[in-house]
């Protein structure tokens, strides 16, 4: 991200956790998306071609899980440290609309 949108913005770098953010949240849209779809395919080659693309989302899933934890954007598995992560984006949006 641009340097000087960032220092405009106020954000630094919490805009690429916010991007990857939004991306963990659609792809596990989309994996809900592709499980719903395959269990209403009723052709096997319908089916096959849905199970490819979740596979790939839930792929896609893993991958920016586990960017985000190497980052230390995201903690799944400790509640008490995602909490604070939490808590802090939340008081830098809050932050920007004043």
């Amino acid at each position: 991200m641009n340097d000087l949108f960032k220092n405009m913005t106020g954000m630094g770098g919490l805009t690429d956790q916010v991007i990857a953010s939004d991306f963990l949240i659609s792809s596990k849209s989309g994996v809900k998306a592709y499980a719903y779809a395959l269990t209403e395919a009723v052709t096997p080659e319908l089916r096959s071609a849905l199970r490819e693309q979740l596979m790939a989302a839930v792929s896609t899933h893993e991958g920016i899980s586990k960017y985000m934890m190497e980052k230390e954007y995201y903690h799944p598995y400790n509640l008490d440290e995602q909490a604070k992560i939490d808590a802090a984006t939340a008081q830098t949006t809050q932050g920007l609309v004043k």
